[in-house]
């Protein structure tokens, strides 16, 4: 089990962040830093970077190239992510 944004959510060890994401009906994981447009997970390999979140408190993760683990902390990303948060 992980959580997101503090909810818990069931995920596999070999699901990938992005998945858990997609999987608990979450339809964006972040939000630009100029326009606010919501993103969400598209490639799922890496390339894209609209999968971007913070993992245990460090931000800019690629969320489809980080395997799930018990007891991760995911956090969306509003605009800009600022230090410490």
């Amino acid at each position: 089990m992980l959580s997101i944004d503090g909810e818990p959510v069931t995920a596999s060890q070999t699901d990938s962040v992005a998945a858990a994401l997609l999987a608990s009906g979450r339809v964006s994981c972040r939000t630009t830093a100029v326009s606010g447009a919501a993103r969400a997970p598209y490639c799922m390999m890496g390339v894209c970077f609209d999968c971007l979140v913070t993992i245990d408190g460090e931000g800019n993760r690629q969320a489809c190239l980080v395997r799930v683990r018990e007891g991760m902390r995911v956090e969306t990303q509003q605009g800009k992510r600022e230090a410490g948060r």
